[in-house]
């Protein structure tokens, strides 16, 4: 069976792991292009090297490769900002598709063991963040079994692996993953917290995740949260919990105040997690840019692959 061509729009660190990835890991997916807009970038070099078509002009650039009309999705790997001239430029294109990988969120959210199933037929899906990625599948796990009051989420990266586009959308990404802990975790209200920790030698990204819901079976929980860990692992191995879950009782005549919802109390689950990244391009300490791209790899390789069954 064939296998479907895609472009990456963003040379950068993740753009070049991404490209990484589809070549060596992926059953239905072909590297097309790689494109950015520094002609001197590492990652326009290392696809030259490997024989994949490049450009430094960005998505004007790939427009006009002869290799675009056989171009099926799209993966751009750029900032916020520049998604929305991407987006405006491919939408014409009604045989492409394209997936996110800044928060931009013009398109739909999309955490693959979450939501995919929802979104087989959308042109534009939005991968969240990194830290998106790692703990809103914890979030969903819970509300699987009672519903979520508050889920509050802190990603610590280490400082190396946060380039320049991470630096650039602190806000959208606290803002944007707040929003996704809502929209797919199913929790009332979302916060979010990203932490740039400047240790050295660096270490690897870890996710605390706090969710405040009615009381329920821990047990129950606690299974949920494994299954979906089970989930996450069949594409980012690396990703683990980092310790038991933790659970504690908030009792009505002791509740606690959340801003947006007032006085709470049930149950509060703590979630600790660690991703480790597969060390494809990037140090394995670098765990926040290896969940994207591998995120963004399985929702592509899962359309492929559902598009043939059908």
């Amino acid at each position: 069976m064939s296998k479907t061509t895609v472009a990456i729009i963003g040379s950068g660190n993740i753009g070049t792991d991404l490209m990484i990835k589809v070549l060596r890991n992926s059953d239905h997916l072909e590297m097309g292009a790689l494109v950015g807009i520094d002609p001197n970038s590492d990652g326009l070099a290392r696809a030259k090297k490997m024989g994949i078509q490049t450009s430094h002009t960005g998505i004007d650039g790939l427009i006009g490769m002869d290799i675009w009309k056989d171009i099926d999705i799209v993966f751009d790997a750029t900032s916020a900002k520049a998604h929305q001239y991407n987006w405006k430029t491919i939408e014409p294109y009604a045989d492409k598709r394209i997936i996110d990988l800044t928060p931009a969120a013009i398109g739909p959210f999309l955490v693959p063991p979450v939501n995919f199933e929802q979104h087989l037929d959308v042109r534009n899906v939005n991968m969240v963040t990194c830290g998106g990625q790692a703990t809103i599948p914890m979030v969903a796990a819970v509300s699987q079994c009672v519903n979520v009051h508050y889920g509050e989420i802190v990603a610590s990266i280490s400082s190396k692996s946060a380039g320049p586009g991470t630096r650039a959308n602190i806000d959208e990404f606290t803002e944007t993953t707040a929003h996704a802990i809502e929209k797919v975790g199913r929790a009332k209200k979302g916060k979010a917290i990203i932490i740039l920790n400047p240790a050295e030698p660096p270490l690897v990204m870890r996710d605390t995740v706090f969710t405040l819901s009615e009381m329920g079976d821990q047990n129950a929980i606690e299974q949920s949260i494994k299954k979906m860990v089970s989930e996450v692992q069949k594409y980012v191995p690396g990703y683990s919990l980092h310790q038991e879950v933790q659970f504690e009782e908030i009792p009505a005549d002791s509740p606690v105040y959340i801003e947006g919802l007032g006085q709470c109390h049930g149950l509060k689950t703590s979630i600790f997690l660690r991703v480790e990244g597969a060390g494809h391009y990037l140090p394995s300490y670098a765990g926040n840019l290896d969940i994207m791209t591998s995120a963004a790899l399985a929702t592509a390789e899962k359309w492929v692959s559902t598009k043939n069954q059908a």
